[in-house]
This record gives C-alpha cells, structure tokens and sequence, in this order.
C-alpha cells in the first residue's frame, strides 16, 4: 500500500528507555505491528492514541511476553469512552527481571549483595472525534529506568490521529510517539568526595561532589499506516494493513500485516517487519531485522450478559536469536 520510502540515517544504540521501542499486543504485534491505522482496540494507546475514539464500550488489555535474557514484559491498558466528551486511558508498561549479583574486579563471583534493573512507562491518555470520522488522540506519561542506585525519571509525550474514509473501509492514521527531552541517570552512585588540590596537605579533601551524567533521547517514532478492510460480512472479515516507520534510532522501515476473522469468533494473523530496512551498514545484522516474520491467532467470545473476551497469541521471529511469543487478553465490558 506504501510504495515510497525516505532513506535516512542511522543512529543505533543513541536513545535511552529502549523498552519504548519493544511494541505491544499480541494482535497487533503478529500484524507485524502495522497497527497505527487499524487501532480499534485498547492497544490503540501504544500504536495510535487517537483510535480510542472509536471504542463504545470501556475495555481492558492486558499483554505479557517473556523477552530476552530472562526479562518480562508486561502492559496494562483500559480505556473508558465518555461519549460525546471523548475517550479516556490508562496503560502501564513494564519491564521486570530477577536480582542479579554485584560483581567487581575483586569480587569477580559478587560481593554479597544484589541490584535490580527495572523499567516503567505510565501514562494517561485522552481522544475525541473532531468529526465523525476524523479523531485525535493524546498521551501524556511518566518514563522511568533504574538500575540498582541509578533511576532516571522524564516526562513524555505521544499524539496521533486516525481518519475513516467512505471508500470501503479505508482507514488512515499518523502517530508521533515518546516526544520529550533528553534522559540521563541520576543517584547515589554519582556522588563523590573531592580533593580539590592533592598537592596541599591539611585542606579539606571531602568536598560534595556531582558527576553529571550524559543525557539521551527518548527512541523518537514517526508512524504513518494505511489498512483496508477487503471483505468485511457476518461470516468472513479480511483486513490488510501496512505502516511506514521513520525512527530516530535506526533506518526507515516498513511493516505490513493481514488478519482474518470468521464469523466474530476466530483470528489468523501474519505479519511482516522492518521491510525495506535495506541502508543498514551491518549486512548480516541487515538481513535479520530484515526477515522478522510474524504469526499469530486469537479466539474471541461474547459471554451471556457478560462481557466479550478475546485471547491472542503471537509468535515474532528474530531469527538466530530466538522466537519469542507473546500472550493477549482483551475484555469489552
């Protein structure tokens, strides 16, 4: 559905809170995370605020994957619509793992004691159809990373908007994610005591110090998706959907993705990532990023004057890594 795509320039490895940059959602993930224009779910608060607009019921998400290295990552999500007034969101994401030793040159086995590393996004959310077809969206949240005496604290911004053709089910959006100033650590372990002159003897040499440590930018994402509904009727709805993605962290990429859903009930999805991601200057590290393909199905139920639950599964290849899967449950009150 996107032919073009700028060329940029790399920066990898230049941004702070990387976890931002993990993607949410089984359903939306096994779409190769071409979701910025489909967005009609709780997970509409990660890939495009605007798209909670559209949601008549509140709802609920919830979205777990064990990542790499004995990591989990999590996020919670609910979104309550107002009506006319608009809609408002609450999602939580976070990355936890198990204590690990402090090791030292002299104490190459650890010393004793443990560290924790943690990472946490909280944000609030609001959107609102301008029209009847064309809405905007709004997040405003806490970025956190900490690391044993260290934590690093920003506030950040994402806003998008979504637009419901009148042409068979074409829908547009455009979203600009964690929008804010630059983070840097920050604790007990850049304090010191100073010697200001080692060569004079009898002057204080435990004056307070601060080491200053260098800021980063958040991973700064540009999303603009297309997605069409090819069939869409009691029995069978087939979606398609593609994302042009322009980070500050890395190259200009596409993903695409398609899902099929019979009668309301069951899901497949496939998906495609970081295509086109041709400019890397690695060529092997190019063709991995390059190949991330992804699957997934969900099975949706509509309890008897209860609520309507959906349960996703996601499998996302990362080739001579791992396959890392990911589980969903979403609940429409």
């Amino acid at each position: 559905m996107l032919s073009t795509l700028l060329v940029g320039q790399s920066n990898v490895g230049t941004t702070a809170a990387s976890f931002l940059d993990i993607g949410i959602g089984a359903r939306s993930l096994s779409m190769g995370g071409a979701f910025t224009a489909v967005a009609n779910d709780a997970t509409a608060l990660y890939w495009n605020p605007a798209g909670i607009a559209n949601i008549q019921r509140p709802a609920t998400h919830f979205y777990y994957t064990p990542w790499f290295v004995g990591i989990d990552f999590t996020h919670s999500a609910a979104v309550i619509p107002m009506g006319r007034a608009g809609a408002i969101g609450l999602s939580i994401t976070s990355i936890s793992m198990d204590e690990m030793k402090v090791r030292t040159i002299q104490a190459p086995e650890g010393t004793g004691e443990l560290f924790e590393v943690s990472n946490l996004a909280l944000a609030t959310s609001y959107a609102k159809k301008l029209t009847d077809r064309f809405s905007f969206g709004l997040n405003i949240k806490l970025v956190q990373e900490k690391i044993w005496h260290m934590n690093a604290n920003i506030i950040a911004t994402d806003i998008g908007c979504l637009f419901v053709t009148k042409n068979k089910g074409i829908r547009i959006g455009m979203s600009i994610s964690n929008f804010g100033n630059k983070m840097k650590l920050d604790g007990y372990d850049t304090e010191r005591d100073f010697d200001i002159d080692e060569t004079i003897f009898g002057n204080n040499d435990k004056l307070d110090s601060h080491l200053d440590t260098q800021g980063w930018l958040l991973p700064l994402i540009f999303r603009f998706g297309v997605s069409r509904e090819i069939i869409d009727n009691k029995m069978h709805k087939l979606t398609l959907a593609s994302d042009a993605i322009h980070p500050n962290n890395n190259y200009e990429y596409i993903n695409l993705g398609v899902e099929y859903t019979f009668m309301g009930i069951g899901s497949v999805r496939a998906g495609q990532s970081y295509i086109f991601l041709e400019e890397h200057e690695d060529k092997d590290k190019r063709e991995e990023l390059s190949n991330q393909f992804t699957i997934g199905i969900g099975v949706n139920y509509k309890i008897p004057r209860g609520p309507r639950i959906q349960i996703d599964y996601v499998l996302r290849d990362f080739g001579v890594i791992q396959n890392i899967g990911g589980y969903s449950m979403n609940i429409s009150f």
